[in-house]
């Protein structure tokens, strides 16, 4: 921060002001679906798609750190289980993937992003991790799911997004009936949604439909996280906070703060 004091006025308090981040545009392009930006404000780097767009957001002294309320709210799933194998359904700059593999000790992660030169920037920009431990693969979400590559996953997280909103393939009966069928018996489904789909009924139809536990977090940003498992969980309101507490020194925030947003479907 620089500080500046105030001579406008001799017998004035000195006045500090907050001198304004200089943003410096790394790469400003396009590919066959839009364009694509990314900036650094010296402490974070962002991945837009559209203007006054942020699809991610990286700290760069500690990437793993998620600073989107609906993207730590997804990680509510981990909670509920404790996942050996998960699917990533859009990367963007990667920061879910970078969050589990930092949390999940061992955990295997398969990611699915449609645009290359978006996995290419996420490696280049955004420090998502490379290993045995994580597949990125280049390809439709919806191919992905019909072809015979998936593997039974513990948790699919979706967070299909382009510079125009969300995009609605996740938002398909058949799509949420497939991530049910890839799914482990106990497995969970995790959607990024935004407030107006609350007042979709197909949607909740649909999941209804296919897992017998649903809960949701409304973000202040007004996404609607939907967490859905095929079983019920059983686990107590203590025993979630106790986890969460356990679990924000690894995420490197409160998980707790998203816990008592959580509400059953319909509440």
């Amino acid at each position: 921060m620089v500080n500046h004091i105030n001579h406008t006025n001799p017998s004035s308090d000195i006045c500090y002001i907050r001198a304004m981040p200089i943003i410096q545009t790394l790469y400003d392009d396009a590919d066959d679906f839009g364009p694509i930006t990314v900036t650094d404000d010296g402490e974070c780097r962002v991945l837009a798609f559209a203007p006054n767009d942020e699809q991610s957001r990286c700290l760069k002294a500690a990437p793993y750190i998620l600073q989107f309320e609906y993207t730590q709210a997804m990680l509510l799933v981990l909670l509920f289980c404790q996942p050996q194998r998960v699917l990533v359904l859009g990367v963007g700059g990667g920061s879910l993937v970078t969050a589990l593999h930092h949390t999940v000790p061992g955990l295997k992660i398969t990611a699915v992003e449609l645009r290359q030169s978006v996995i290419d920037l996420a490696y280049r920009y955004f420090q998502m991790p490379r290993g045995k431990r994580v597949q990125v693969l280049c390809q439709n979400a919806d191919s992905f799911l019909y072809s015979d590559q998936p593997r039974k996953s513990d948790v699919i997280f979706a967070d299909l997004y382009h510079g125009t909103g969300v995009d609605e393939l996740q938002l398909r009966a058949d799509f949420i009936a497939r991530c049910a069928e890839i799914l482990k018996e106990d497995g969970w489904l995790v959607l990024n949604c935004w407030n107006e789909h609350r007042e979709d009924v197909i949607l909740r139809e649909t999941l209804q439909q296919h897992f017998a536990d649903i809960r949701t977090v409304l973000t202040s940003s007004r996404n609607w996280v939907i967490l859905a498992g095929r079983k019920p969980s059983w686990h107590t309101n203590s025993e979630m906070k106790e986890t969460a507490f356990q679990l924000s020194g690894a995420l490197g925030f409160p998980l707790t703060r998203h816990l008592a947003r959580m509400r059953a479907l319909g509440e």
